[in-house]
This record gives structure tokens, sequence and C-alpha cells, in this order.
């Protein structure tokens, strides 16, 4: 609030409009870092609790899965606002390229390693991370051997392919470091021919 003073001696005060949260631009570029030990903490209590209400290490990863598909079901709209200006992906390439380069970066700060297609099936493609983020901070006991905490990547990285359009399901395996093995329906791939 301003105030000034006039001859006669009266306060004439101007009040200056706050903004709003909706008078602020959406799409500003200003990077949010996370600590690491915030988000170490949070995956941590995220695993017990599914950990907590699962009986074999299947449903255990399917708990996980699940997590992962609702949480990219969130990420969709408001990624493609922020780098695509709200225009999404149609062409099978191009969002495979939006997953690996602007998804990631806006998840994990950082691109996914690598895309590959699969030389035996053109309906398979990976994307493969050499250091997960999700598996940096597990110990996976020897009774859950087979356990890979990286579904729960796959369940958001399926839950947009499938929310675009592109019908598929993901999953994630122990090689090269963490892969990530994308299937597509026969149907995303005759559409995109």
């Amino acid at each position: 609030m301003n105030s000034a003073t006039n001859t006669a001696g009266i306060s004439i005060s101007i009040i200056q409009p706050k903004t709003s949260i909706l008078d602020k631009p959406v799409n500003t570029k200003v990077k949010h870092d996370i600590s690491i030990n915030l988000y170490a903490l949070l995956f941590s209590e995220l695993v017990q609790y599914c950990q907590n209400k699962s009986l074999s290490v299947p449903e255990f990863q399917s708990k996980l899965h699940e997590v992962g598909q609702s949480i990219g079901a969130k990420l969709i709209d408001i990624n493609f606002y922020r780098e695509k200006n709200g225009k999404r992906e149609i062409k099978l390439l191009n969002i495979l390229q939006f997953v690996k380069i602007n998804l990631w970066k806006n998840i994990f700060g950082k691109e996914c390693d690598k895309l590959e297609r699969a030389n035996d099936d053109e309906r398979t493609y990976y994307l493969i991370e050499q250091e997960s983020l999700v598996n940096k901070f597990i110990s996976v006991p020897k009774d859950k051997g087979s356990l890979n905490c990286a579904i729960f990547v796959a369940g958001i990285v399926e839950a947009v392919l499938n929310n675009c359009g592109f019908k598929s399901t993901v999953t994630a395996h122990w090689h090269k470091g963490t892969t990530y093995m994308i299937q597509f329906d026969e149907q995303v791939i005759a559409r995109d021919k």
C-alpha cells in the first residue's frame, strides 16, 4: 500500500491488488528440484506400503505398477501443456521420443539413456536406463530376488502411452541396467504405417 499526502494534509492511500495464482502464467520454465533424500524417503514409504498390502512378489509388483499408472495418468496433461503447448503426439516414434526426453526430464531431471526397437518384433521397443533412480536406494531381500521396483516407472509410462491412444503394456527388467519393455497392440502398429 502506497500513501501520498496532499497540500491540505489529507492522506490518500493507493491499494495495489495482489496477483492471484490464476494471473500467473502456467507454462513458466521454472525448475523445481526436490531433494534426493526426500524422494528416497517418499519412494521407500510407497514401497513399504505396497509390500505390506501384498502377499507375494507378483502381487507387490502389481500394486507398484497400479500406483505408477495412477500417477502417469495425471502427468499427461501437464507435460503436454508445458512441452508441446497442449498438442498431443499422433505418431508412434514421436510419442516414444516424448517419453524418452520430455517425460523423463520432468520426472527424473534427465533424459532416459536409450530408446531401442527390437530386431525380431516391430511391436516391441525398449527404454534403457543405466542407473534407475527408483532402484538406486532399494536393497532387495534374498526371498524377493525377482523384485524390480522400476515396475512403478513402467506403470507411469504405460498410463501415458495408453491414455494418449497408444495401447501397450510396459514391464521392467534387469538388463543393461533397467530396461522397460514396451509392447504395443497390433492396431497401434497398423495405424502408424
